[in-house]
């Protein structure tokens, strides 16, 4: 095991904080998802309409949501969470609900707790943001993946991390002549993780430090460690009749997230792609 990171120290801080406060980001899985818990967690049907006896790593997962549905939906799920407070919240709804989980405290850059090829499907939601090399983190997912298994992840969007979280009403318009808008303030180059923010907002965890990560980190990122993308989309989140400010107001102007379809390649497709023809 390596040694933790300060940031991902800090982060872990801040994620026991906020379980601590009962923030929105640390609601665990509300009654109705249990009744259909793969549909509700799986509503682009990525993942073949059951996940029956599949070993299942949610990576950077806890807090009581998605460990508890993909076990519900028949998988052997294991939860790995840098936060042992969001992991306490998936022992309790575990224990509540009758479900078989395992929890495990650790950090999404270093798997070495796992075995190789150990896992048929690893679900990650939006979390690379708290790490500095997000490469890392897809080797290590790389390497604990069975060959040909499915890696599906989200994530903020670069531009999203970029810009400001309020509307700007004096901010230079569009070619129609409508003024205001939401304004981009970071160095989209820069290696230093963004200022915090402090107050409640449905895009930014309080006080957590977070690094942008550029699409070619992102996206080439993936397809470096050996995966092949199979799918990719943004969700919708915008309302242009929204308060200006609110996440709806802004999702209209900037997509906040993606999420990411990814296969890892196994040995024989690796050689059919590096083939010279």
């Amino acid at each position: 095991m390596l040694p933790e990171d300060p940031v991902e120290a800090h982060n872990r801080h801040v994620w026991n904080r906020l379980v601590d406060q009962k923030s929105c980001f640390t609601t665990a899985a509300e009654d109705s998802s249990f009744v259909d818990p793969l549909g509700t967690v799986d509503g682009l049907g990525w993942l073949g309409g059951s996940i029956a006896g599949q070993r299942v790593l949610c990576l950077a997962a806890g807090g009581g949501r998605h460990g508890p549905l993909y076990a519900a939906a028949g998988g052997d799920v294991t939860v790995l969470d840098i936060s042992d407070a969001m992991l306490e919240l998936d022992r309790q709804v575990a224990a509540q609900r009758r479900i078989s989980l395992r929890v495990v405290q650790g950090s999404m850059s270093d798997l070495s707790m796992f075995r190789p090829n150990e896992f048929d499907l690893v679900i990650q939601p939006v979390s690379t943001c708290y790490v500095r090399d997000i490469g890392q983190v897809y080797r290590q997912i790389a390497r604990v993946l069975r060959p040909a298994g499915l890696y599906v992840s989200q994530h903020k969007s670069p531009v999203s991390l970029q810009t400001s979280l309020t509307w700007n009403p004096t901010a230079i318009g569009d070619h129609t002549g409508t003024c205001g808008g939401y304004v981009l303030q970071r160095d989209y180059y820069s290696t230093n993780p963004i200022a915090p923010v402090q107050q409640r907002t449905h895009l930014r965890e309080p006080g957590a430090q977070e690094f942008v990560h550029r699409w070619e980190q992102m996206i080439g990122g993936l397809c470096r460690a050996g995966f092949v993308i199979e799918d990719l989309v943004e969700p919708f989140h915008a309302d242009l009749a929204a308060d200006p400010s609110s996440l709806a107001h802004r999702s209209a102007f900037i997509a906040p997230y993606v999420r990411i379809k990814a296969r890892r390649l196994g040995e024989a497709k690796s050689s059919l792609v590096l083939r010279d023809f």
